[in-house]
């Protein structure tokens, strides 16, 4: 159970109430438990990462990638409940089982461009200071443009908040089972 007691979606009021709206047009009417618990806590912040999000959805990187990305972090991250959104996520823009299992455990998937998204994410996440031109040069190699880092720079930090306070929380999850 949510550490963080929640009232009712249907009995919010005014910016609550309205950014719930925002975040149900965006998730096929219903009011996922992540974005409830924010928009109750704090809707000025449910709204910011809410046009985040929808900067990325209308980045240059490809759904496949943001959810690659999302995915990756949520599992170097331990948040359960990003990891399963991003599982359903991710099988939703056509990413295999097979694919979902190799980018959870960091391993290669097969595809060139995406093994090396994989390996640039995990180098972010797993070292110190600035990374070596070697990383730099290799996912530059495989196709991502300055713009993408970019991109993939806000998917990850995007990431790690809802991660973080997911964590907080243990924010109860309403996606489909992950094992």
């Amino acid at each position: 159970m949510s550490r963080i007691a929640i009232p009712a979606v249907q009995n919010a009021t005014g910016g609550t109430a309205e950014v719930y709206g925002r975040v149900r047009k965006i998730a096929g009417g219903s009011v996922p438990n992540l974005f409830a618990a924010l928009g109750h806590l704090a809707p000025a912040i449910l709204n910011a990462a809410l046009d985040a999000e929808g900067a990325l959805a209308s980045s240059s990187l490809s759904k496949q990638d943001l959810e690659t990305i999302k995915l990756l972090v949520s599992e170097q991250t331990g948040c359960d409940y990003c990891v399963a959104a991003h599982v359903m996520l991710g099988k939703m823009t056509g990413l295999s089982p097979e694919a979902l299992k190799h980018i959870r455990a960091g391993q290669a998937t097969g595809d060139v461009r995406r093994d090396a998204l994989i390996r640039f994410v995990l180098t972010l996440q797993t070292t110190r200071g600035t990374i070596a031109e070697s990383e730099l040069a290799a996912i530059r190699a495989a196709g991502y443009s300055d713009t993408q880092l970019a991109e993939i720079s806000l998917a990850i930090a995007m990431t790690i908040f809802t991660n973080t306070f997911n964590r907080i929380n243990d924010t109860d999850v309403d996606f489909p089972p992950v094992k």
